[in-house]
């Protein structure tokens, strides 16, 4: 989009606003995905706004592709406050889990989320992979291999030479692939298979509940050292089919038959209400359980706890 097609002729405010909303989503799936924070992300956003209506005629005038300008400023917005986050995850209590996106099941396309979780990158086993990266691996992968910025201006984000740049993405790429996230299910499939895992769950027959679970499933929590939860991965069918079923035994509940039907990061899981009581006291913020399903069977069990994570949820 050449400077006159942004600028317009009149109103330049106003027309510039009007083509910066028009890439918003993208924009914050962009963030998100960098970050794996719903309000760092947002921030990000904001700011890359700010710059982008500071700038005079003339600058205006150079930006040949809004869109790819736009990219390229919110990736380096978010360099900063990625480099944070893995310094607060070295004090971090317990698991580390992206904050959750949560929509309803009802929602429709104005949800200002809805074009940010329909993306496959977004689901959170892809979340707790990229995690995994450096924050300059991650920034790579995100920026090119996922939104097809060029090396040479992922190297400018990252204040390094492309043939860096390059070298974190490959790297970057062999750990994804080492991990292998599952693709998304289809919504009908994650249906079936998490019914099928809610009813063995309430009749409490641990080869019933084992049988639906994946061999190397893993069951993650997050509850930052305020809220109740698992501190370490529980890794292996029977351990995670067990665990459950402990906790069903002594509570009466779990927070995953219990809570409410959502999507999370655009695939099905449970949200518990905060105040909800379980556990015997109330949750400071609630209960958001996101899953992972491959071959049929439950492969990921991502339970977020932390109330600083969970501020956004619909009420």
């Amino acid at each position: 989009m050449g400077g006159d097609a942004v600028r317009g002729v009149d109103g330049r405010d106003q027309e510039l606003a009007r083509a910066f909303g028009t890439h918003r989503a993208h924009l914050v799936g962009v963030a998100y995905r960098l970050t794996g924070s719903r309000a760092d992300a947002e921030d990000a956003v904001q700011d890359a706004w700010l710059r982008l209506s500071r700038l005079g005629d003339a600058e205006l005038a150079e930006v040949r592709d809004l869109r790819g300008w736009l990219t390229t400023t919110v990736g380096r917005l978010c360099v900063d406050r990625l480099r944070s986050a893995q310094r607060r995850r070295e004090r971090y209590v317990g698991q580390w889990l992206p904050e959750p996106l949560v929509t309803t099941l009802e929602g429709g396309e104005d949800d200002p989320l809805a074009a940010v979780v329909r993306a496959d990158g977004v689901r959170m086993a892809a979340m707790v992979v990229l995690d995994e990266l450096t924050p300059e691996q991650r920034v790579a992968v995100v920026l090119h291999d996922a939104f097809g910025v060029p090396f040479d201006e992922v190297a400018a984000t990252l204040g390094c030479a492309p043939a860096t740049a390059r070298q974190h993405a490959v790297r970057g790429r062999r750990t994804m692939a080492a991990a292998d996230p599952p693709p998304r299910a289809a919504l009908v499939e994650q249906r079936e298979v998490l019914d099928r895992f809610l009813v063995a769950l309430r009749s409490g027959d641990v080869v019933a509940v084992t049988s639906l679970l994946h061999p190397d499933v893993r069951f993650i929590s997050d509850g930052g050292g305020r809220a109740r939860t698992a501190l370490r991965v529980v890794v292996g069918a029977e351990k995670v089919a067990r665990l459950f079923l402990g906790l069903l035994r002594r509570h009466g509940t779990l927070p995953v038959t219990a809570g409410r039907a959502v999507l999370v990061n655009g695939d099905l899981g449970m949200m518990l209400a905060a105040g909800s009581g379980w556990g015997g006291r109330d949750e400071p913020g609630g209960r958001v359980t996101s899953f992972a399903i491959r071959d049929g069977l439950v492969l990921g069990v991502y339970e977020v706890v932390n109330p600083e994570k969970l501020v956004a949820l619909p009420r």
